[in-house]
């Protein structure tokens, strides 16, 4: 049989899991890309040097690097910026939507040593997991901002776990908590900036695994860990700075 013509496969329908296609935007578009992106690589790169960081529960995911292994980071969206910074430089692999908010975001990651895999939980996002199951088999970590990009906030979304039942990789969630941050209110995350010289705590949890013969059920108790695990460090590190010293050491002995 011939092949398919160039036309005919230009028309041909693509599943909205696989559609990993950019959107066609104006000239006026276009040109706030790297506008928006330079404006967010310069405030990081002000901000970041001059933070103040605190670890719990790091070793949860060292132990796992210093065999060799790669992990499947999730975190939640509000907590971006300051996780951006952390982990910089690592060329860890970030699940990025393909729309306008994901091009100029693109830039910014991959200026601060990421890579991407291009979709989301609303398109494109089987195509991207795809990809992320590659790079984990070449020895990258991957990471998602779980409740992304569009929310509802505070909810996971199935990627990790189903990517970690794929691959045979351990999920690790962590959570930022900032002592003094402008707090975007009317965005949907809640995006918190932190200020000049703030201190900030990393907060990690036991990695979870997922059989790779994991069934529907299975799946969905995962998930549900992955849910309870992403709230724990989330409550530990927002109210981290308000903790009597007691609690504090407390919760140090218990994750470090």
């Amino acid at each position: 049989m011939p092949e398919p013509s160039p036309e005919l496969e230009a028309a041909a329908p693509v599943s909205k899991h696989y559609d990993t296609r950019l959107p066609q935007y104006s000239l006026w578009r276009r040109m706030q890309i790297p506008v928006i992106a330079s404006f967010v690589t310069a405030i990081l790169r002000c901000i970041g040097p001059t933070l103040r960081v605190e670890c719990l529960g790091r070793h949860y995911y060292e132990e796992v690097h210093s065999h060799g292994e790669p992990v499947i980071v999730a975190f939640w969206h509000r907590c971006i910026i300051s996780a951006l910074w952390q982990w910089r430089n690592r060329q860890v692999v970030v699940m990025n939507t393909t729309n306008f908010d994901g091009q100029w975001t693109r830039r910014v990651i991959e200026h601060f040593g990421y890579q991407t895999a291009q979709g989301s939980s609303t398109r494109g996002g089987l195509r991207g997991l795809a990809v992320m199951a590659e790079r984990l088999k070449q020895g990258f970590d991957c990471a998602f901002t779980i409740d992304g990009p569009r929310g509802p906030r505070y909810v996971a979304k199935p990627g990790p776990v189903m990517l970690a039942r794929r691959s045979g990789k351990p999920i690790c969630v962590f959570h930022v908590g900032v002592e003094r941050a402008y707090t975007l209110e009317r965005a949907w995350d809640l995006m918190q900036i932190p200020h000049l010289f703030s201190r900030i705590i990393m907060v990690g949890h036991p990695l979870i695994y997922v059989p790779p013969d994991a069934d529907a059920e299975e799946m969905e108790r995962k998930h549900a860990e992955m849910q309870k695990a992403l709230e724990r460090v989330r409550d530990i590190a927002e109210s981290w700075f308000a903790l009597g010293e007691a609690e504090k050491a407390r919760l140090r002995a218990e994750l470090n």
